[in-house]
């Protein structure tokens, strides 16, 4: 969020200088700092957050708190401040409930200090008569020592005590007052990794000022903040710190001698201003031991455990010390920022806790991008893998998968997907289809892939977020290859005319793929050792470096029609060279190319052919002039008695490119239904389909050939109604589900029709 600020501001001031209008830097700097202190991540969890990074473990943050997630997909974990996803409710509850805690503790032999529960001032008043003072009040469940008053000797005290205590919670804990250091024990798993003393706040007189004035003076020290911004936090003068103060025979108006020392708290929580020794080396064996059993008792595996007691370095069972408290969620500031001896980075214990060195961090993911066969190609590669029992989760136009499940429905090819993908426990591996828009907008929704692909590169979407050329494309969706693992891959068909701007942008290692084995980058970059999957004599073969590999037959892979749909060959390439790189066995990969089909259950809405009885029907999500090409390329090569188009672009396509569309149907269609789609995109109504029908009526096609229907299901309904035996009707659609709903009721009637007749035949 204060990035996001800054590059506003950063705005609004150069429009400001442009126009001459004045600017307040000291009212910017305030807004700045104040979102920055709201929305900075806070420094326990930026610790964690620095130290996953070190380690290239994955990290984001998942809200404007702290919660971070680390890794990806099944390896994935979660972690708020030092609370992990490792514990239960019921233990960060119990942690919480102060009384529960006592007696869990004291039932297994650690000593605790003796207390009762107090629901009103009465029977506070009664429990400390019964405990004896001194005594302590605390809320029943508080924390960071909210509302905690230390060392009551009186019921005057106690009285005090308890109306700060019920501001908080309730019920309030009158329990005995333990002398001694108050310590903090870090617990991360098995073993204690940090020991601080904590101090209260204090001031120190000079003889000037007075101890709110030495207060103030204390708090303009850069290292302290509010709440945990910082290393230390600002001292506050509440009710709690006057009776303090009082208790001495002061007011905060007191100017205390030179050297004299005010403590402003008994306790010493850094959120209330405290600060902290490092004692990490000075703990006793023993004392370890009681910290990691009252941590595994409350179901902990990330504790902070409060010890008050003479000196760590002595056994607790041979002092007059006690555990007060086990915390959940405890703050690593002390440690990471002890007032006074060495740092220790307890971040890495927690990290090394949550990913030992042997643990993997993430997922393999493959990203997929290009102009066309995203969605194709992203299919294929999903459904291979889970030949080998691997739950992938994929994005796509058409949802969001995990195994065979549509979690959501729609267009789901940006950053945001991707990351439901790889938050998903149950995934295996992530197959990413990755458009443009949500690259240029947003950028990735990952680190760094295993594999990046880039099927090819076209003139679609020109026009449209500042993508005016083939290279300004090419430049944004180079990202998907930039962004890749230095030990991955970077998947380039050396056949498109980007193919060298992209390999000279191409992280990890390259395998090219082409049509053709006498492709000469291909060629050159065999003779270097590289790795590319090329078709030679209609057979794709797999060079890994040093020798030749029979992959498949184009004939055999049926997504490719018998080799009639060449981008397909493309795709299947693409999907081939994507599955070698995350080492796939060459015969699970021969088994998924085989095993694919061009139908509505595997790839809906690419090549999908409806038999009709005596004619046929297409759909196909082609939108760009490339993908009309690679339609009509392959239809004109079936043995359809009639071609029948039902054409129509998006309306943020360029009018050239809606025109090369119309160019591409002249002389391949007999009859044309123009249609739109319902989604305008910024055009009038009738605009995209008078483009389309002035250049197809230039083109040559007679008018009575050609027909306006706006509505894509009216179009395919009026073609269906007017087809002819033979009939091949392509329609290039907007919505898939409307359609298809539309032809397989006709198949239903038809099929009752003639159920009907062949009864009606038989009863004669």
């Amino acid at each position: 969020p204060c990035a996001v600020a800054c590059c506003r501001t950063g705005v609004k001031i150069i429009q400001n200088l442009v126009e001459g209008i004045g600017i307040d830097v000291d009212d910017i700097m305030r807004r700045l700092r104040r979102i920055s202190e709201e929305t900075d991540l806070g420094p326990s969890s930026k610790a964690i957050y620095e130290e996953a990074r070190k380690r290239q473990i994955p990290v984001r943050r998942m809200d404007s708190q702290s919660l971070l997630q680390l890794g990806y997909g099944k390896y994935s974990r979660l972690v708020q401040a030092s609370m992990t996803d490792g514990i239960s409710c019921i233990s960060a509850d119990i942690a919480s409930n102060k009384h529960v805690t006592k007696q869990i503790l004291s039932d297994n032999g650690i000593p605790v200090p003796f207390g009762q529960l107090a629901y009103d001032m009465e029977s506070a008043i009664s429990a400390a008569n019964e405990i004896g003072y001194p005594v302590v009040v605390k809320p029943y469940d508080g924390n960071q020592g909210k509302g905690v008053t230390l060392d009551i000797g009186s019921e005057n005290e106690l009285k005090q005590a308890y109306q700060e205590a019920v501001r908080y919670s309730d019920i309030v804990i009158v329990e005995k007052y333990i002398k001694g250091k108050d310590y903090r024990i870090l617990v991360v798993g098995d073993k204690v990794c940090a020991v601080a003393e904590r101090r209260p706040p204090l001031v120190i007189g000079d003889g000037i000022h007075s101890i709110k004035e030495l207060v103030e003076i204390e708090n303009m020290n850069p290292l302290r903040g509010n709440d945990h911004e910082k290393p230390l936090t600002k001292i506050k003068l509440d009710n709690v710190a006057k009776a303090v103060i009082s208790r001495k025979g002061f007011d905060e108006n007191s100017v205390p001698a030179k050297g004299e020392v005010v403590p402003l708290r008994e306790n010493g929580n850094l959120s209330t201003g405290g600060t902290a020794r490092n004692c990490t080396d000075e703990i006793h064996e023993y004392n370890k031991q009681v910290a990691v059993k009252a941590a595994k008792l409350i179901g902990l595996d990330i504790a902070g455990i409060d010890m008050t007691i003479e000196d760590i370095s002595v056994p607790l069972s041979s002092q007059n010390g006690a555990v007060i408290e086990v915390n959940a969620a405890p703050g690593l500031r002390m440690h990471l920022y002890p007032t006074e001896g060495k740092a220790i980075n307890v971040a890495a214990d927690i990290i090394e806790f949550m990913y030992p060195k042997d643990r993997p961090v993430s997922i393999p993911i493959i990203s997929i991008t290009g102009t066309n066969g995203k969605t194709t190609t992203t299919r294929l590669v999903g459904h291979t893998a889970s030949l080998m029992g691997i739950c992938c989760g994929m994005t796509t136009t058409s949802g969001v998968y995990v195994g065979k499940e549509c979690i959501l429905k729609g267009d789901n090819t940006g950053p945001v997907s991707a990351r439901m993908v790889l938050s998903n426990k149950n995934v295996d591996m992530a197959v990413l289809e990755t458009a443009r828009g949500g690259i240029v907008r947003k950028g990735l929704g990952y680190d760094l892939a295993d594999v990046g692909v880039i099927v090819n590169i076209s003139d679609d979407h020109l026009g449209i977020d500042g993508m005016e050329t083939l290279e300004d494309i090419a430049h944004a969706k180079a990202l998907v290859i930039e962004a890749v693992k230095p030990e991955g891959y970077s998947v380039i068909n050396a056949d498109d005319e980007m193919a060298e701007y992209l390999m000279k942008r191409a992280a990890g290692n390259i395998i090219l793929f082409s049509r053709s084995s006498k492709n000469p980058k291909v060629l050159d970059h065999m003779a270097k050792g590289g790795t590319a999957l090329f078709v030679d004599k209609s057979e794709i073969f797999i060079f890994d470096g040093s020798k030749t590999i029979r992959l498949i037959k184009i004939k055999d892979i049926p997504i490719c029609f018998g080799g009639m749909v060449e981008c397909n060959i493309e795709n299947s390439l693409a999907a081939a060279s994507a599955l070698y790189a995350v080492n796939i066995p060459v015969e699970v990969i021969r088994k998924g190319l085989k095993t694919f089909m061009p139908d509505v259950e595997q790839n809906p809405g690419r090549f999908n052919i409806f038999d009709m009885g005596d004619f046929k029907v297409m759909l196909d999500y082609s939108h760009n002039p490339a993908g009309y090409k690679c339609v009509t390329d392959f239809i004109k090569k079936t043995d359809a008695k009639r071609l029948v188009g039902i054409i129509g672009m998006p309306g943020d396509r360029l009018d050239s490119s809606i025109r090369k569309a119309a160019r591409i149907c002249c002389g391949v269609f007999s009859k044309i239904y123009i249609k739109e789609d319902n989604d305008l995109r910024g055009r009038q109504a009738g605009e995209v389909a008078g483009i389309f029908y002035d250049e197809i009526i230039k083109g040559g096609v007679s008018k009575d050939d050609v027909e306006i229907i706006y509505s894509e299901t009216k179009a395919l309904e009026t073609a269906i109604m007017n087809a002819q035996p033979g009939d091949l009707i392509v329609m290039f659609y907007e919505n898939f589900e409307p359609n298809v709903e539309i032809i397989k009721n006709y198949i239903k009637e038809k099929e009752k029709t003639m159920a009907e007749a062949v009864l009606t035949k038989t009863a004669g």
